[in-house]
């Protein structure tokens, strides 16, 4: 996979911290706290990779925002300004699948401006078997 996006999006070269936060929030609600902390722990020692904005929203069984959605519209006028965009947190349950913890707003941008552009992500997967 290659380094660069085929968007005029830049991308960071690692997650912002906050992002690592709101995907805990967000795991919360799917899991319980710890099973949450686990999966963000392993999240920050997972190194970024790089998939199409395509396959990341197929494999996690979303749909793509629309441009017009606050959340995209924000990451467009981020974009727009020169800024990065923060790469995505995604985790994979043994019973749920592959889901997006923080970014799907960054990778319905990326996949409205080129469905194919590259996305920098970090990838964590959740062990059942030591979990439980």
């Amino acid at each position: 996979m290659g380094d660069e996006s085929t968007t005029t999006i830049r991308w960071a070269k690692d997650v912002a911290p906050h992002d690592f936060e709101s995907a805990e929030a967000y795991l919360s609600l799917r899991f319980d706290q710890k099973r949450a902390e686990r999966l963000v722990k392993k999240l920050r020692a997972a190194e970024v990779t790089h998939r199409r904005a395509n396959d990341v929203l197929r494999a996690c069984g979303r749909e793509p925002l629309a441009l017009d959605d606050p959340g995209v519209r924000r990451d467009l006028v981020t974009i727009a300004r020169g800024k990065r965009l923060s790469p995505v947190l995604v985790v994979y349950d043994e019973h749920g699948g592959p889901d997006i913890a923080d970014g799907y707003h960054r990778v319905s941008l990326a996949y409205r401006l080129d469905p194919f552009a590259t996305v920098p992500l970090r990838i964590a997967a959740s062990d059942l078997r030591r979990e439980t």
